[in-house]
C-alpha cells in the first residue's frame, strides 16, 4: 500500500533536453517511502515478533514492484525486483536486528503496570523520563 502511495502514481519517465531520461520515480519518493515504512518496521519490531517483520515487509515490496515493473519491455524488471527483496532484506534485517536497535531498546525501558493513563505503548512514560535523566547521569 505504501509503495502505491509513494511510487504507483508516477508512471512516465522524464525525458532532458539532451535526449536522455530518468524516473519515474523521483529522489524524494524514493525516500518518502523508505523513511514512511520505518514507522511500521520499528513498531512491528517492538511490539512483534521480528521475524515477521523482515518476511513480511520484503514479501510486501517484492510483490508491490514486480506487479508495477512487469509490464516492462526490456525485460529486466527482474533485475529490479531482486534488487528490492535484497535490499528491504538487508534493511529491515538491520532496523529489527539484537543490539542498539528498537527492540533492544524496548527491552531497556522501564515497563508499566497496566494501561494506565501515563501509559504509552506499554511504557511508563514518567519512569521513562526519570529513566533517562538517571542515564544522564543529572540530578536534577
Amino acid at each position: 500500500m505504501l509503495w502505491a502511495a509513494w511510487l504507483g502514481w508516477d508512471q512516465h519517465r522524464d525525458v532532458h533536453p539532451d535526449g536522455s531520461t530518468t524516473g519515474p520515480y523521483q529522489p524524494w519518493q524514493v525516500i518518502g517511502l523508505v523513511l514512511t515504512l520505518l514507522v511500521p518496521v520499528c513498531w512491528g519490531a517492538l511490539r512483534c515478533d521480528a521475524r515477521s517483520v523482515v518476511v513480511g515487509t520484503p514479501v510486501g515490496l517484492t510483490v508491490a514492484a514486480f506487479y508495477d515493473w512487469s509490464d516492462d519491455p526490456a525485460g529486466l524488471f527482474g533485475v529490479g525486483v531482486t534488487l528490492v527483496l535484497l535490499g528491504s532484506v538487508a534493511a529491515t534485517g538491520t532496523v529489527t536486528a539484537p543490539g542498539p536497535g528498537p527492540r533492544a531498546l524496548r527491552d531497556r525501558l522501564p515497563r508499566t503496570r497496566g494501561d494506565g493513563p501515563r501509559a504509552w505503548w506499554g511504557v511508563d512514560v514518567t519512569r521513562y523520563v526519570n529513566w533517562l535523566t538517571d542515564l544522564s547521569g543529572s540530578d536534577s
